[in-house]
């Protein structure tokens, strides 16, 4: 009970850091609304808190299957504080954030490449935009999207070499998978092979879709949003961290449904064997 209770506090406060890195990083004459981003945390760790600490869960899936949900939060620190120094370099540079201006304008030329997602968020911009601007967007997205397809590989790798998750003992379909109901909707197998394919579908398609649905969109981005170094850090990292979550999640829902049929072939074996043996 208290190994539980301070573990959900651990987690609670280390959400609450993730979306109080801007504000820490970046010099205080760019952080606007303070009160919103303490707010923010604060609830954001509530949330976990009551989570984790709860015998029962009810809306964050994979609790008792790391290192999936540690993979995601890693990388969710990774892009934000990446982004963040990024942002801070013109305002305060330090040899941290020049290195990262450098490594992210390295990535940024080599991602710049015909119907690439980096590009398309360049093309969503307004005309009026100031091209050091377009280059630290362009920038952040490189940055972004090489840190979520890193974490990515490593899930990936995690699954094939690791044996995920039956390197960590029993799955519980209910306590890892709270928003899904194994006894609706027909045959369990197709059911999370459907929806692993579709997060998948839907976590490749995204960051082409998101540019092309903010250009298509007029004054969806204006200016105000992109000289915001805040509001232009979550932008980035929104659009990286979502597809990267969902590609995850799919790809874990696959490995899932991999394992129950699996089971099952060897149940159907095993069965077959007994029935041969009785025969004879």
């Amino acid at each position: 009970m208290i190994a539980r209770i301070t573990g959900a506090v651990l987690r609670g406060s280390m959400v609450a850091l993730l979306f109080a890195t801007p504000a820490l990083i970046l010099p205080a004459s760019v952080t606007t609304s303070p009160e919103i981003t303490l707010f923010i945390a604060l609830l954001a760790a509530a949330l976990v808190v009551t989570e984790y600490a709860a015998h029962f869960p009810s809306f964050v899936e994979f609790r008792n299957a790391p290192p999936i949900n540690r993979l995601r939060f890693a990388m969710a620190v990774a892009v934000i504080g990446g982004l963040s120094l990024l942002m801070a370099h013109p305002l305060a540079p330090t040899g941290l954030t020049a290195l990262v201006q450098q490594l992210a304008h390295w990535l940024g030329g080599q991602l710049d490449f015909a119907y690439s997602p980096v590009q398309l968020t360049m093309l969503m911009l307004p005309q009026q935009v100031h091209l050091d601007t377009v280059v630290m967007v362009r920038n952040a997205a490189a940055l972004a999207a090489t840190l979520a397809a890193t974490a990515t590989g490593i899930f990936a790798l995690v699954i094939r070499f690791g044996h995920w998750p039956i390197g960590n003992g029993p799955f519980n379909v209910w306590v890892n998978l709270p928003l899904f109901d194994p006894t609706t909707g027909g045959d369990v197998v197709q059911r999370l092979q459907r929806d692993g394919r579709i997060n998948i579908i839907g976590g490749v398609l995204l960051p082409f879709a998101l540019p092309a649905a903010a250009q298509m969109t007029t004054g969806w981005v204006g200016p105000a949003l992109l000289t915001s170094p805040q509001m232009l850090i979550w932008i980035a990292g929104g659009w990286a961290l979502v597809p990267a979550s969902m590609v995850m999640r799919g790809m874990a829902m696959l490995r899932i449904a991999g394992l129950i049929a699996q089971k099952r072939r060897a149940a159907c074996r095993d069965e077959a064997e007994e029935d041969a043996l009785q025969t004879a």
